[in-house]
């Protein structure tokens, strides 16, 4: 099973290099598959590309939904 998240871009090293964020968590990401990203912007992400622009609304969204499951999944709910 393949799992893509939204993160932010916090950073642009050149052309198609760029440092993420993601709950905290920083990593270098590959921007070759996209164009024009820029500081701020959310992108999918999948094993160090990232594969396309993300709306920042529904990346908010996207990123509740994973909390929530996440803290269902501590209390046992899952």
């Amino acid at each position: 099973m393949c799992l893509a998240l939204p993160a932010r871009i916090v950073e642009i090293r050149d052309a198609d290099q760029a440092v993420i964020e993601l709950g905290g968590v920083r990593k270098d990401c590959s921007l070759a598959l996209i164009d024009a990203a820029a500081v701020g912007d959310y992108v999918i992400v999948h094993v160090g590309y990232a594969l396309t622009k993300l709306d920042p609304e529904e990346a908010a969204k996207t990123l509740a939904l994973f909390a929530e499951m996440g803290q269902a999944a501590l209390a046992g709910d899952v």
